[in-house]
């Protein structure tokens, strides 16, 4: 490569303010895809100026989420926008890495040109989503406009800081894999919620509040039939300033609800009125007879936790959650071959405290070839024992299911991770656990859509089922160091790649599945470049592939050899 392509890298990574650049970005109009773009694809307009408490930024590389197709099909319909999109139509784009190109004057002494940061995309102001890419014009652009609500919202600044080597793409993917990483980190509490409303309800006979005694939430709402418990509770509260309501007012969302006894349609319920963040505890007197059918999405998306025991002391079952994946243990992820079931299967085997074991499960053999190919080599190399099904290799989900058992060695898993849009994948998770297992409900399945779960395992022998959604500005901080200091490799996630004009390719190939991995577009190339999946990158851009690693996953050579030749 000549001195003069490394020159323009050089200076692309010292930007000054453009004099007459265009500013290129795809507009969103509302729902559906003919609302995509301007005639089918990018739109030009000025470059913007910073205000003088605003940043003029450069999008270096953004990352296609599905989350972005859900706002195409949704249009003003979705939770995250609230304005008409046909007079402010929305620019797509959360996962990016960004470079500050001009600072207003009142911004001149904390942020310089070249200054680079990645997005922390959940941004509030006055508890209001402002998301970028949603409210906030997102990467479907080269550049963009910083203000106030990025740079001081309910949270402080949601800019985080990255290093002036880091690779682009690894650092812009830090947003998705934040999420990842934040269920491995979630500490759940082990009391009930201080100043909260806890819900006691179904009989009660026998059972004690053990260290709940020592526990202080605001209300206590008594809906039992044993009277000696409930008189027990009310002793309590009344020496601990607790109040005591009798009976359920059928509008509170609770942030603890504890069902005594072994009654499933109780459970169904009152399963609805947890709030986001609560804790669903079964105190089992004996096994429910039935399984019981519960909202798997809520799970995932409200941050909810299924905890249970089997002993009269009610509190039993509030001890730590291991979020950690068990080292030396065997763990299934369902969903594996989809971009996010690739991260959780990467973290799985970069991390400290490996498994023994990985099973990785999908729907289609076709979408696990590619996984296999990635992943069985470097599973190999790290002494982790790896096995890759697919339930189209199966007669029936009799046949798959016990294989999936057999793979466990007969034990059971004692992490099981879920990615899965179906919900008989989610409804074997619980057949096949280990004592004191944890499901990790992460993705896969809508809030709405409701599973039948054997929550007997919860109670009797440990089970846990975790849920947790999006991250916070410290997740992503946390992410970006375990990037920096090489312990992840976010990169491996990479599957094709595109200029700005390939986003709406990029989009439709993420709506429809094409790739097992994450696409990822470089909005400030100079050269065309369509959507290449990196299989195929040795017939568009050969200098290029010949920078991929030795099973041809992206990397930061790659990276930079695109930026010399597409400059």
């Amino acid at each position: 490569m000549s001195d003069k392509a490394d020159e323009k890298l050089e200076q692309y990574r010292k930007p000054q303010a453009p004099a007459s650049a265009a500013n290129r970005l795809w507009p969103l109009y509302g729902a559906g895809w003919e609302n995509l773009g301007k005639d089918g694809g990018a739109m030009e307009l000025p470059v913007p100026k910073p205000g003088p408490d605003e940043l003029l930024v450069r999008h270096d590389a953004v990352g296609i989420c599905f989350s972005d197709i859900k706002v195409i099909r949704a249009g003003e319909n979705h939770p995250r926008i609230h304005r008409s999109m046909k007079e402010e139509p929305v620019v797509l784009g959360h996962e990016v890495a960004l470079t500050v190109v001009e600072a207003g004057e009142n911004l001149r002494d904390q942020y310089k040109p070249g200054d680079r940061y990645i997005v922390q995309a959940d941004i509030y102001i006055g508890g209001k989503p402002y998301a970028y890419g949603y409210e906030l014009q997102g990467g479907f652009s080269k550049y963009s406009i910083i203000d106030w609500r990025v740079l001081n919202g309910d949270h402080g600044n949601y800019l985080v800081p990255v290093k002036p080597d880091d690779g682009y793409a690894e650092v812009a993917l830090c947003e998705p894999w934040a999420c990842v990483e934040a269920s491995y980190t979630v500490v759940y509490r082990t009391t009930w919620q201080e100043g909260g409303v806890v819900w006691l309800i179904g009989d009660g006979k026998g059972v004690s509040l053990g260290k709940a005694t020592a526990w202080r939430p605001a209300k206590v709402v008594l809906d039992v039939s044993d009277s000696e418990f409930a008189g027990q509770v009310r002793a309590w509260a009344a020496s601990a300033g607790v109040v005591v309501q009798e009976g359920d007012d059928g509008a509170t969302k609770y942030d603890d609800i504890v069902v005594l006894g072994h009654d499933a349609d109780l459970c169904e319920r009152v399963f609805p009125r947890l709030a986001n963040g609560a804790i669903f505890n079964i105190v089992l007197d004996q096994p429910l007879p039935r399984a019981v059918a519960v909202d798997i999405g809520r799970m995932h998306y409200d941050h909810l936790l299924v905890v249970g025991a089997d002993a009269s002391d009610l509190s039993a079952a509030y001890t730590p959650v291991r979020t950690q994946l068990k080292p030396g243990g065997r763990c299934w992820i369902l969903g594996a071959a989809g971009p996010m079931g690739q991260m959780h299967l990467l973290r799985a085997l970069s991390m400290p405290g490996k498994p023994a074991k990985v099973v990785a499960t999908n729907l289609h053999a076709a979408r696990m070839a590619p996984v296999r190919k990635m992943f069985e080599h470097q599973a190999a190399e790290l002494g982790v024992e790896i096995t890759f099904l697919s339930r189209d290799d199966f007669a029936d989900e009799a046949a798959f299911l016990a294989r999936k058992w057999a793979e466990s060695d007969n034990q059971g898993y004692d992490d099981v991770v879920i990615m899965a849009p179906s919900t008989t994948a989610v409804q074997q998770a619980s057949e096949v656990t280990a004592d004191g297992a944890v499901i990790n409900v992460f993705a896969g399945l809508a809030r709405g859509t409701l599973v039948e779960l054997d929550l007997n395992p919860v109670a009797q022998r440990g089970v846990r089922y975790t849920g947790t959604s999006g991250s916070s500005i410290e997740d992503l901080r946390h992410m970006r160091d375990l990037v920096e200091s090489k312990q992840l490799p976010t990169n491996h996630s990479v599957a094709a790649i595109a200029g700005l004009e390939g986003v709406g390719d990029g989009l439709h190939a993420v709506a429809e599945g094409r790739f097992a991995g994450k696409v990822v577009i470089y909005p400030n190339l100079s050269k065309p470049l369509p959507l290449t999946p990196l299989t195929e990158l040795d017939k568009v851009l050969p200098g290029v592939a010949a920078k991929l690693d030795a099973d041809g996953m992206w990397t930061r050579e790659a990276e930079d050899e695109l930026l010399r030749e597409m400059l």
